[in-house]
């Protein structure tokens, strides 16, 4: 076992000010193993004891480049010199538009905020102000920020709770969302198109928008099945729907111009953050230019204080930069691939069922039987709690990516072949020592 007596000690006050120690609840892991991170350079981080970690986490998918990279942190603090808060447009907010702009190929405008929930905020008060209706259709196990518009059958909610296949319930995943809400919401299963077809012939009419993640980034990075982003696009062209694209996790981070250039679907709008700044602060939201210039001010609001904040924005100018280049995507597709083959490896020799699903910048491992895997609901069918005792076992090993096996696995322009080496040694030896602990074959 590794020395975290020092992490111990300071999660422990940070539970006497902060509520259970985190600012975030998907930071807590228990009162025995939320940890506390000190520092992180390039693919590592480091504890409080001094503990060294190969990150598959990167901040759940910001980091790009890797932690401390040292243009993307020249960049910020040759800005902050300049001023920290103009309450003005900068020409480096125009740049980074503009990069965003020759990027993603679905987008001809962008305005940005400070985070996936923002972002996706505004581009749903922006797509019902377009259409002039209030009903959304969104997917089971996607989360799209944590607001209340959309906080519903996430990927923290039980499958077991979702109502029957062809008739769902829309389930709020927080306490404290108004009943209203839950009106205004329909909730269906991903990878169903009879389903979807079915429901937008009876409603379509009233619905403003169908948003989505174009894979499930809090779900293994599960990929539509072929034809359904299509169906998707055809759907909202035909009854008059906004199609909004969560690229959060994705944008940036599996393709220059994200997921609207791998399965080469266009949105009407679509959402970024994450990766756009290799860790720092920002947010995007943009796509047709109709729909954008509806944002009149006066009659749409769209506002924010540190909205296109100068350190995002340097960092985004920065980051965009290198990664239009596309030699990172390079380094991500070789690292990746290379440990979504040695992982399966493993499980295989180890005789445990499994897939290995998603691309190989954010690629995510399920213990199942079930092959193939095709929506939210087949989580019941998935071992998460061996899997966590493998993570846990390979976080005292030095390597630490999400417990959750619904979140993916991470990669960055850092991690090298000795990361990659190192992980799969030390996973081996995880995955033999959880075998040895009786558990049950289902979550649930």
């Amino acid at each position: 076992m590794i020395d975290q007596r020092k992490t111990r000690e300071l999660y422990q006050r940070a539970t006497r000010v902060i509520p259970y120690g985190v600012s975030s609840n998907f930071r807590y892991w228990g009162d025995d193993k939320t940890l506390v991170m000190q520092r992180g350079q390039g693919s590592h981080i480091w504890d409080p004891d001094g503990n060294e970690y190969i990150d598959y986490r990167l901040g759940f998918g910001p980091v790009i480049l890797g932690h401390g990279h040292p243009q993307v942190v020249e960049r910020v603090a040759q800005a902050i010199r300049e001023g920290s808060s103009l309450a003005f447009t900068t020409p480096l907010e125009i740049q980074v538009a503009e990069r965003i702009v020759s990027m993603c190929p679905g987008v001809e405008m962008v305005r940005f905020a400070n985070s996936g929930t923002e972002a996706t905020l505004h581009a749903l008060r922006l797509a019902r102000a377009y259409t002039g209706r209030d009903l959304i259709i969104k997917f089971e196990g996607h989360y799209h920020g944590a607001h209340d518009s959309l906080l519903f059958s996430t990927a923290s909610a039980d499958p077991r709770q979702l109502g029957d296949h062809s008739n769902p319930t829309p389930l709020p995943s927080s306490r404290g969302i108004p009943r209203a809400v839950h009106e205004t919401v329909i909730s269906l299963p991903f990878n169903d198109p009879e389903l979807l077809e079915r429901t937008v012939r009876g409603q379509g009419h009233q619905v403003a928008a169908i948003i989505l993640e174009p894979l499930m980034g809090n779900f293994a990075s599960l990929e539509p099945t072929p034809g359904y982003l299509q169906l998707i696009r055809r759907l909202c062209d035909e009854h008059g729907m906004v199609m909004i694209m969560d690229e959060v996790k994705t944008g940036f981070r599996i393709a220059p111009g994200g997921a609207q250039e791998v399965y080469g679907v266009l949105p009407d709008l679509a959402t970024y953050a994450k990766a756009i700044a290799n860790g720092f602060p920002l947010a995007a939201f943009g796509g047709k230019r109709k729909i954008m210039q509806a944002l009149v001010p006066g009659q749409v609001t769209h506002v924010g204080t540190y909205n296109a904040n100068i350190t995002g924005i340097a960092a985004a100018d920065a980051t965009l930069a290198i990664l239009a280049e596309g030699k990172v995507y390079a380094t991500l597709r070789e690292r990746g691939e290379k440990l979504k083959q040695g992982i399966s490896e493993i499980l295989t020799e180890a005789d445990l069922p499994h897939q290995v699903l998603g691309p190989p910048a954010m690629f995510g491992v399920l213990l199942t039987e079930l092959d193939p895997v095709r929506d939210y609901r087949d989580y019941t069918h998935v071992n998460h709690q061996l899997y966590q005792r493998v993570v846990y076992g390979l976080i005292q090993r030095g390597a630490i990516p999400e417990p959750d096996c619904r979140e993916p696995w991470f990669l960055c322009a850092a991690h090298s072949q000795a990361d990659i080496d190192k992980t799969l040694n030390a996973l081996a030896d995880a995955v033999n020592e959880a075998k040895a602990i009786p558990h049950r074959k289902a979550a649930y």
